[in-house]
């Protein structure tokens, strides 16, 4: 009789954020569950950057605005130590883009996810996966912006790579990016379906999000997966976004 497989060891976290509230929540959070644990707490990027230099966790969650040295300062000295995951009430396009372009793995909005999203995006970002919650992807996005939304998850949706998804970004702020969108002849409506789809929304959140039902959501994207020519969400996404 063979023994039970041995657990995987709690992913190990740094948690960095100015305010002592939000650092004592997500370590009660985070720790002492099997899959995650938080070994250091830091105030600013100075401390966050000491703490990953001496415990070497595995992912860092780092808010962007603190006193001192802040998230965008310390991002670039960081992802040399551990993947980054952005965890932070600022959704601005512009500190969106900048901490996608510096390296951070994900890009997460407080009020946007619960904690098993939280645990699931802390995996991702650890294996390479973007992660980014509904604000965070609007800010990737071409105009015109896309209503404001609730949460979102797909745990069956894989994202692309860390390079898929510079190089999808990088195609969506150009011209050219836009020009190659249009080529699928989306209307408007599936192009913002389409977005939303691809920031990993279910069926449920985008018709939230539309002030559709659900049936319509499915018939949106039954077309657009005929003008893709693509069968499923994960080939949607990637042709959408210009990785495949």
């Amino acid at each position: 009789m063979f023994p039970p497989p041995t657990p995987a060891a709690p992913l190990r976290l740094v948690v960095a954020d100015d305010n002592p509230v939000v650092r004592a929540g997500l370590t009660a959070l985070l720790t002492g569950r099997e899959d995650t644990t938080v070994v250091a707490e830091a105030a600013d990027g100075r401390e966050a950057y000491e703490a990953a230099l001496l415990h070497r966790p595995d992912v860092i969650l780092l808010d962007v605005r603190m006193p001192g040295v802040d998230g965008i300062s310390a991002l670039p000295h960081l992802v040399r130590l551990a993947p980054v995951m952005m965890l932070t009430y600022s959704h601005e396009t512009e500190t969106v883009r900048e901490a996608l372009r510096l390296g951070a793995g994900g890009y997460l909005v407080h009020g946007e996810f619960g904690t098993e999203q939280l645990v699931r995006a802390v995996r991702d970002v650890r294996e390479g996966r973007p992660h980014v919650t509904p604000s965070a992807a609007r800010a990737l996005l071409p105009p015109p912006s896309i209503p404001s939304a609730t949460a979102h998850t797909h745990p069956e949706l894989p994202y692309p790579s860390r390079e898929m998804f510079a190089k999808a970004l990088s195609q969506l702020q150009s011209p050219v990016g836009q020009s190659f969108r249009s080529s699928f002849q989306l209307s408007t409506r599936e192009a913002e379906i389409m977005d939303l789809v691809a920031s990993g929304m279910t069926n449920h959140q985008i018709a939230a999000t539309c002030f559709i039902s659900e049936k319509t959501v499915k018939n949106h994207i039954n077309h657009i997966f005929a003008k893709l020519h693509t069968t499923n969400r994960s080939q949607a996404t990637a042709k959408w976004l210009g990785v495949v």
